[in-house]
């Protein structure tokens, strides 16, 4: 099913792009970071196999309407700096990544810490600030944290890979924990979002939805990582309208999660909908909604509102590992309203997890 909001979105992009200028109707070509400047001034660029310096963003900001080709791998050099890597921003643009390789060196920098200490690690790898489409993007061994999604418009993000698989090893710096840590697929603080037929192999979330609304999860696969999450939500912020669906979720922490940090105030989570999702092999949790983070069950705070979340319409399917919880909820008193209709949730395999402070949940018992 694609999302009705998402075909309007295409209609407006085909309405709204505007007319190139003589001036620009031309076709930029970036070989190397001197070339940027004078390509961007192009509404076609043409991006090909090239180094780009350590300690330096490869930034793309461009005309309204552009297209950008990606014809080569990119390389980033290694050095320990904040980053990002990757910057692009404009409306109405077509990125079409073309399968091309983005390798962020992740092995470089990995030790088992991520953003959490150790080596300064450049994060966002990709940073995203475009409306338009965004497709094929082929992103290997990412430092830390991956894609960064602050849409201005409407956006449709189609294919993309992200392969942080290197980073489930251990190697001489982690002492003895997976190398890549924080490796955050998509970390999304934007609205009127779509992003489908993705895969991501990784050790932290699939997906992050920090703020937004209108976003749209869709026939994506997750392996590894912590699945797909919304949050965690801190102070003043609000998500509204999310539709996760048909994706795959295999062998992640848990798969569906909404954590909400245990001190935010004066937030709101509300109108979420799971809907003909898959997960097996789910190690700690299937379904974990927590109003304790950092923890994941522990004294939940009641200052953000978590309403209307359903597993309906569809059938949601997850079998948790025999001693994970299928699924367990640590609401705040009184912070979780509405209509939360389970009715499509089907968990088997593990423990019967607590239900605190939640009395909304119906059509479904472990």
């Amino acid at each position: 099913m694609f999302p009705l909001f998402a075909l309007a979105s295409l209609s407006t992009f085909a309405r709204a792009a505007p007319r190139a200028t003589p001036s620009s109707s031309c076709t930029g070509t970036i070989s190397s970071l001197s070339d940027v400047n004078i390509a961007v001034q192009c509404t076609t660029v043409n991006i090909n196999a090239f180094t780009v310096p350590a300690g330096e963003t490869f930034n793309l900001d461009l005309l309204d309407g552009t297209t950008v080709n990606v014809l080569g791998e990119i390389q980033f050099g290694n050095v320990s700096w904040a980053g990002p890597l990757f910057e692009v921003k404009g409306t109405n643009i077509i990125f079409n990544g073309n399968g091309q390789i983005w390798d962020g060196g992740g092995p470089f920098y990995w030790d088992g810490q991520g953003t959490n200490g150790g080596v300064i690690k450049p994060h966002p790898m990709m940073k995203i600030e475009i409306s338009g489409t965004l497709s094929d993007v082929y992103v290997v061994n990412a430092p830390a944290q991956c894609f960064s999604v602050s849409n201005p418009g409407p956006l449709i993000i189609t294919g993309v890979t992200v392969d942080d698989s290197q980073g489930n090893y251990p190697n001489a710096n982690s002492n003895n924990l997976p190398a890549g840590h924080n490796t955050d697929g998509f970390d999304v603080s934007g609205s009127n979002l779509v992003i489908q037929q993705s895969t991501v192999i990784n050790q932290d979330d699939c997906l992050a939805i920090n703020r937004g609304s209108k976003i749209v999860f869709q026939d994506n696969y997750c392996n590894g990582g912590h699945g797909i999450s919304i949050g965690s939500i801190t102070s003043d912020v609000v998500v509204e309208g999310v539709v996760v669906q048909g994706n795959t979720v295999i062998n992640s922490q848990q798969a569906f999660r909404i954590k909400t940090d245990e001190v935010a105030t004066n937030s709101t989570v509300s109108n979420v909908i799971y809907s003909d999702n898959t997960a097996t092999n789910c190690t700690e949790y299937g379904v974990l909604i927590t109003q304790s983070y950092p923890a994941s069950l522990g004294t939940p705070g009641n200052g953000v509102i978590v309403s209307n979340v359903s597993f309906y319409p569809g059938t949601t399917t997850l079998t948790a590992a025999s001693n994970a919880y299928m699924a367990a909820v640590d609401c705040g008193e009184g912070s979780c309203t509405g209509t939360w209709n389970w009715s499509g949730l089907k968990t088997s395999g593990g423990k019967v997890g607590p239900m605190n402070n939640v009395n909304v949940i119906t059509g479904y018992t472990q």
